[in-house]
């Protein structure tokens, strides 16, 4: 007797779910029809972040060479465009990449503004420093020479003042690593170079404690060593003005020095 053989069963794969198609307006209005708690939503808010991200590249890309990583640049555009898209209203008519674009480039000027500077400087000196290069440029073209700054002035409509003030901020957009080799120093770093002591500081010492010896002097002492040291006199200027001679002013120099300097070690 032959057994039948059984039919295999046939397992049904799981229905899938409805693809995610349509225009960035299309998926736009269907996502702002759904309920807030409907699944679909978050598909919908995916698939439109993911449509926009080459227009989010596309805009980062433009402001490369500025000092800061296109990959930097990128994510402030990424998150910019997530913030576009889930504040934008379908239902006031302009298409989506008329609210989006304008809201991209505002966080990228705010990203130049806010984190991209090494020491903060009002906010007119930075908008003016990035007004500059284009009407320098243009007045370059324009003449066929570097433009002074009272007509770089008048043709951004400035004062000089202003314009100086943001060539100045422009100083401090990138400050030097201290780790940077500095030039004509055969590889030292800037870090090696920097928190020496003030020189300054021995000069006030010496100061404070020459002022009592100097005072101690007899007059005529002090007139010579005046008119020698602050007046840039000769030996033989200052022997015609105190009735002396030349070699006796000599003298009395050497001997004023001597003492003053051992007033100053000891």
């Amino acid at each position: 007797m032959v057994t039948p053989i059984a039919k295999p069963t046939v397992v049904s794969p799981p229905p899938t779910p409805t693809a995610v198609t349509g225009s960035t307006e299309q998926l736009l209005r269907r996502r702002a029809a759904l309920s807030a708690d409907d699944p679909d939503r978050a598909r919908l808010r995916t698939r439109i972040i993911e449509a926009n991200l080459p227009m989010a590249g596309r805009l980062a890309r433009r402001y490369t060479g500025r000092g800061e990583p296109y990959e930097d640049l990128a994510q402030v555009c990424a998150l910019a465009l997530i913030k576009a898209v889930d504040r934008y209203d379908p239902d006031r008519g302009p298409p989506f990449a008329s609210y989006a674009i304008p809201t991209i480039l505002g966080a990228i000027r705010r990203h130049f503004r806010d984190t991209t500077w090494s020491i903060r400087v009002p906010r007119p000196a930075q908008e003016l420093n990035a007004r500059t290069p284009t009407a320098r440029g243009e007045l370059v073209q324009r003449q066929g020479r570097q433009p002074t700054p009272k007509e770089l002035a008048d043709h951004l409509g400035v004062t000089v003042a202003e314009v100086l003030a943001a060539a100045v901020a422009s100083e401090v957009y990138r400050l030097p690593s201290l780790n940077e080799p500095q030039p004509g120093t055969d590889g030292v770093e800037l870090l090696a170079l920097v928190g020496d002591v003030d020189p300054g500081y021995a000069a006030a010492d010496d100061h404070l404690t020459l002022r009592p010896l100097f005072a101690a002097l007899p007059a005529r002492e002090r007139r010579i060593l005046t008119m020698r040291f602050y007046g840039d006199l000769t030996q033989a200027q200052i022997a015609t003005r105190v009735g002396l001679s030349q070699m006796h002013v000599s003298r009395l120099l050497k001997r004023t020095l001597a003492q003053l300097r051992a007033g100053m070690l000891s």
